[in-house]
């Protein structure tokens, strides 16, 4: 798929070295189609490392994706240049007025704080009522996740007693649906949170379809309203070695923290980690694109 950036995106590059087409702003306008129109809220701490793992999982359908990057302005990144920030993304003021194929809401390290004390809190509900009216389909991931099964559904989330760390597996439970179609009965699947939201009050509520569950790491793929609303609560974006590099990162500042569970051969933080949830992955978001935004949006936004 040839996924449409800003010429200088830093990403743009890393991915051309990967063989996986990117194209740019000037080579898009000379293309007699119209692109599906992608929003990404970001609030990930290290931008640029989700900008890369989204764009990458983009690759592997043939629809081609203008992508668009928001962060919040409620909040000040401490870990991304406010040069960055400025050049390649947008806020919801910016945008308000436009309409969108499908919206991407990522993660966020806030998940040990009450919803409500979050310092972005109000605009995450605001925009997460933003894109009711304005979106085709919005994919909620990790924190993002939990928050929408508050905000929408009043499911709060509990804290886990250990770091649920690592890569799980995860059994289908509805066949019938096409966010799984192509999917193994068992796949796996990397987690990093310390807290849940519990599987019995997703199950209970009778506005979500559990599609995907594991009995360690719990519910992890829900839907609603017919594929309006999409819920990941892992991190099926994750390349190798990014739950190495969280490993490392608090092991390294004295912080509690457990080898991740099912990752490294013999658990031997010492030998390279294995890639075991790359094809699920690109599976999951080619089937989010073809079924939830390009099958259900129309030609004129």
């Amino acid at each position: 798929m040839p996924i449409k950036t800003q010429s200088d995106l830093p990403a743009k590059e890393i991915l051309e070295n990967e063989n996986i087409f990117v194209m740019d702003e000037s080579r898009a306008i000379h293309q007699d189609i119209r692109p599906l129109e992608v929003l990404i809220l970001n609030n990930m701490p290290v931008k640029q490392d989700t900008e890369l793992q989204l764009l990458r999982a983009f690759s592997n359908t043939p629809l081609q994706v203008d992508v668009t990057f928001m962060n919040v302005k409620s909040h000040v990144s401490l870990n991304t240049s406010a040069n960055h920030l400025n050049k390649f993304y947008t806020t919801l003021d910016e945008i308000r007025n436009r309409k969108y194929d499908g919206l991407i809401v990522t993660g966020a390290p806030v998940e040990d704080i009450p919803f409500e004390e979050v310092d972005y809190w109000e605009e995450i509900c605001e925009i997460f009522d933003w894109a009711q009216d304005h979106v085709t389909s919005t994919l909620h991931i990790c924190w993002a996740a939990q928050a929408g099964f508050y905000h929408y559904y009043g499911i709060d989330k509990r804290k886990l007693s250990q770091k649920l760390f690592g890569v799980y597996e995860h059994k289908v439970k509805n066949r019938k649906i096409p966010l799984v179609r192509g999917f193994d009965d068992i796949f796996l699947a990397p987690h990093s949170r310390h807290t849940e939201t519990p599987a019995e009050a997703i199950h209970n509520c009778g506005e979500l379809t559990v599609l995907a569950e594991s009995p360690q790491a719990g519910v992890f793929l829900a839907i609603a309203g017919e594929g309006k609303k999409i819920f990941v609560t892992g991190h099926p974006e994750y390349d190798r070695y990014t739950l190495n590099n969280e490993y490392f990162r608090d092991k390294n500042k004295g912080l509690p923290i457990q080898v991740p569970y099912h990752y490294y051969p013999d658990d031997d933080p010492g030998q390279k980690p294995l890639l075991q949830w790359r094809s699920h992955s690109n599976n999951l978001y080619s089937n989010w694109l073809n079924y939830y935004v390009y099958q259900m949006t129309p030609y004129e936004l």
